[in-house]
């Protein structure tokens, strides 16, 4: 059975990205939302982006520096209603 998880990246982006393409393994359906920050443009955290993209892991973000698709706080607060798991970073 396919799971829904997110993952909130806050203050660990690197290790947060890499757990998030790690969870794709398994056929969970993966949503990744980068809280506040901008994330860093670097080889790691490119590459972990670029994967979680090729894996159909769905990128939101609540800061428009970061080119995701775009929530506000609030409106993620109510999406993770909707997940069966919800991993902080």
């Amino acid at each position: 059975m396919v799971k829904k998880v997110a993952v909130l990246v806050r203050d660990r982006q690197h290790e947060a990205l890499r757990m998030s393409v790690g969870l794709t393994l398994e056929d969970n359906a993966v949503s990744v939302f980068v809280m506040d920050k901008k994330l860093p443009s670097d080889e790691n955290t490119d590459l972990n982006v670029e994967t979680l993209g090729d894996m159909d892991a769905k990128m939101f973000s609540n800061n428009p520096e970061n080119k995701f698709e775009q929530m506000t706080t609030e409106e993620i607060a109510r999406a993770l209603t909707e997940y069966d798991a919800v991993i902080p970073y």
